[in-house]
C-alpha cells in the first residue's frame, strides 16, 4: 500500500473512527492482498509509511472474498470485476484476508 493511501487510511480512522471503517482490496496476488491487509490492521510492516506501529484493527475484505461478492449488484460485478476473477488465485487471496483479519482485525 502507497504511503499516499496509508495516510488516507489513517485520516479517514481518525475523522470517523476506525469501529466505522471498511477497507476493500483488489489486489491481484494473495500476498499483496495480505500485506496491504495487515497494514491497515497492524500498521505497516514495512516500517516505511504512516501506518508504522500504528495499529488501527480495521475490517479488511477484498473484493472476490464470497461475503463481499454477495453484496454486489450482479450485473455490476459482472462488469467490473468477473472477468478478472477468473484469472486470480481466489483461494489464495481469501486464505490471506482470513488469515489478517483472524490475527489483527478489532473490529
Amino acid at each position: 500500500m502507497d504511503l499516499e493511501n496509508q495516510r488516507r487510511v489513517k485520516s479517514l480512522a481518525e475523522q470517523y473512527g476506525p469501529e466505522n471503517i471498511v477497507v476493500l482490496l483488489g489486489a491481484a496476488e494473495g500476498e499483496a492482498a495480505g500485506l496491504a491487509a495487515e497494514t491497515v490492521t497492524n500498521g505497516d510492516p514495512t516500517f516505511a509509511g504512516p501506518l508504522t506501529g500504528v495499529q488501527l484493527g480495521l475490517r479488511v475484505y477484498h473484493v472476490c472474498e464470497p461475503e463481499v461478492k454477495a453484496e454486489f449488484d450482479p450485473d455490476v460485478y459482472s462488469e467490473q470485476v468477473e472477468m478478472m476473477e477468473m484469472v486470480l488465485d481466489v483461494d489464495d487471496i481469501v486464505n490471506e484476508m482470513t488469515s489478517v483479519r483472524e490475527q489483527y482485525c478489532k473490529y
